[in-house]
């Protein structure tokens, strides 16, 4: 007689599928990826924990590659297209299907998902959308990049419960300030998400959204708990941050270019290595003084020293990895310092951001 052993080739777990997947995903290979991730779903791992425990922390893990050297910006791409791709595939796989056809008669409303202005990572919106989409609601995803007018057009002639906002990088917080005010001048109710709020969500309390989540899975949750309710009428942006009645955020904004400008031109003497810079490290330079003159806007604009502070050290850190000496962005910093005479809450930025790069390097 034959004996029957239990099959252990197809484990059901999320830990099991992460590096089939990985493999796929970093080899470019769209195919391969939804293969594997229709598999997961063939082999009983929930599309909730696929999309969330082994996609998400995938992206992630993208991230830290490229950060730390080891991923070029095109491999960085080409990983997140083709998760986008396995994304759009699990929508059609069965199990998939059926739940969406057990929970269609259980909607708990419209929502739409978007990303805010200037904002082109769509994936973690995607996923709050595919979620949500998962828990029975009416999801209109309306992608990266929504500028704001458009966005509440939508809002208008779609009247959602619910808009939900996503951003993954600092410099986009005042867009999103603009994006959840106009939004709620609507009557709609505003959740947010992403990177970009910072730890614990604190700017997405400063800035006025009525709710924060940290992920799809806690944003579905919430919002299943307890709806928002309608935020009140003719609310202000400005009473958010009386700070920035100073007007130090607003010129730097308006005058963001000239400060690049200034401080290339600059470098050139206070940091003599440059004579010797190819066209390309030139452009990386001039592409790292936008985002320290960004940053340094944000940071003004939500008043906090540890979001221009964490940066000039993440920085720093991206540099050393890619074999620049972090006390590079020194003379950088002290140009704008020189600049920024009249602006006293900038300079101590820049002091403190100063101190940040002689810490980490």
């Amino acid at each position: 007689m034959t004996r029957v052993t239990e099959r252990t080739d197809r484990p059901a777990g999320p830990d099991a599928w992460s590096e089939r997947l990985w493999a796929a995903v970093t080899g470019g290979d769209e195919y391969a990826a939804a293969d594997t991730a229709t598999a997961a779903l063939d082999a009983g791992l929930d599309v909730e924990d696929l999309l969330l425990d082994v996609i998400a922390p995938l992206q992630a893990r993208v991230g830290r590659e490229w950060a730390a050297n080891r991923f070029t910006v095109a491999q960085e791409h080409t990983a997140t297209a083709v998760s986008e791709r396995v994304i759009g595939a699990l929508a059609h796989h069965p199990a998939v299907r059926e739940r969406l056809d057990e929970r269609a008669g259980e909607r708990p409303g419209r929502i739409a998902v978007a990303c805010i202005d200037g904002e082109w990572h769509a994936l973690p919106a995607r996923l709050v959308a595919e979620v949500l989409r998962l828990r029975g609601w009416q999801v209109d995803f309306l992608g990266a990049q929504v500028p704001t007018p458009h966005l509440i057009a939508h809002l208008h002639r779609s009247g959602p419960a619910v808009v939900a906002l996503s951003s993954s990088l600092a410099p986009r917080l005042p867009a999103a300030h603009a994006a959840i005010t106009a939004c709620q001048a609507t009557g709609t109710p505003v959740l947010v998400g992403g990177a970009a709020f910072g730890p614990g969500g604190r700017y997405a309390t400063l800035l006025g959204a009525d709710v924060w989540a940290p992920d799809a899975r806690v944003a579905a949750d919430r919002l299943a708990d307890e709806p928002p309710p309608k935020p009140p009428p003719l609310h202000q942006a400005i009473d958010d941050l009386p700070h920035l009645a100073d007007q130090e955020f607003t010129h730097i904004s308006r005058t963001a270019p000239k400060l690049v400008r200034h401080v290339m031109d600059a470098l050139r003497s206070r940091f003599p290595a440059m004579a010797g810079y190819t066209e390309q490290q030139l452009r990386h330079t001039a592409e790292d003084v936008a985002h320290i003159v960004d940053f340094l806007g944000t940071a003004l604009y939500v008043d906090d020293p540890d979001l221009f502070t964490g940066f000039a050290a993440w920085t720093a850190a991206i540099l050393d990895a890619r074999g620049v000496p972090a006390r590079s962005l020194l003379p950088a910093l002290d140009l704008l310092a020189e600049r920024l005479t009249d602006y006293p809450r900038a300079r101590d930025l820049l002091a403190r951001g100063h101190a940040a790069v002689l810490e980490a390097s």
